[in-house]
């Protein structure tokens, strides 16, 4: 009857060390997540893969590749009624397709901060608050059609005979 008794006891003790012990961990944890908005605090939301036709004098002179990078605070992207992937999409096609924000033909005059502030304060102003904090830049190419069918016309070339081997 004794062993029980201990044994019991002992149950107890290491129950509630373990619990005390889980607390003060979880609350060091929590102290140390005062920093984490700098750090963590934020979402990255990666867009898709896009290829934006560029047009001047009514035709299409290439095409703009992107993929960008956003970050927004998971708590506000949660509450959006659409996916963040598909309003950054539509709200690049309008920028880039229906408001020419790019020159295209004289792409040495592209600024690149210029470009991620217009990007980030029209998705915001869209919104209606602020939703996206930072836009980062995962991937940019612009290709002129003459680059596309040059690269098209390299792949379609037949191999090259090879010497016949002497016997």
């Amino acid at each position: 009857m004794i062993k029980l008794v201990i044994s019991g006891l002992w149950i107890a003790g290491v129950t509630l060390a373990s619990v005390y012990f889980s607390l003060q961990m979880t609350s060091a944890k929590s102290d140390g997540d005062q920093n984490s908005d700098f750090f963590g605090g934020l979402d990255y939301v990666r867009s898709d893969m896009l290829s934006i036709p560029a047009f001047a004098d009514g035709r299409v002179q290439g095409y703009f590749i992107t993929r960008l990078v956003y970050t927004a605070e998971p708590k506000v992207l949660q509450s959006l009624t659409l996916p963040p992937h598909v309003l950054i999409t539509d709200e690049l096609y309008s920028l880039l397709v229906g408001n020419s924000v790019i020159d295209f033909t004289n792409m040495e005059t592209f600024d690149m901060d210029a470009f991620r502030t217009i990007v980030r304060d029209r998705m915001n102003e869209r919104l209606g608050k602020k939703v996206f904090h930072e836009v980062l830049v995962e991937q940019m190419e612009f290709l002129t059609k003459n680059e596309i069918r040059n690269n098209a016309a390299k792949r379609r070339l037949p191999p090259t005979p090879t010497a016949p081997e002497s016997q």
